[in-house]
């Protein structure tokens, strides 16, 4: 596994766990849960300006964890046709 996998495998476990801490606002409210929506917030707070919620379910964090898996299938490919090119 590569260390782009593992920065993005990171990256979507911590959004996983900010989401599920959601649901406990105690959670959320501790020094782990402030670092977590400083890291999660910024980026899914993007997708929360263009999917709007439908009654009280959020759509934005499933979108968002579904486009960084597909930016992190595009840059694996960019770097393998990289790698190829020089060596």
């Amino acid at each position: 596994m590569s260390i782009v996998s593992i920065a993005f495998s990171i990256y979507s476990f911590m959004l996983i766990v900010y989401i599920l801490m959601s649901w406990v606002p105690a959670a959320q409210e501790s020094s782990f849960g402030r670092l977590l929506a400083k890291l999660c917030e910024p980026y899914l707070g993007f997708f929360r300006k263009f999917i709007p919620p439908i009654g009280m379910i959020d759509f934005s964090p499933i979108i968002g964890i579904l486009l960084l898996n597909f930016i992190e299938r595009g840059v694996r490919i960019v770097l393998l046709n990289l790698s190829t090119m020089i060596g």
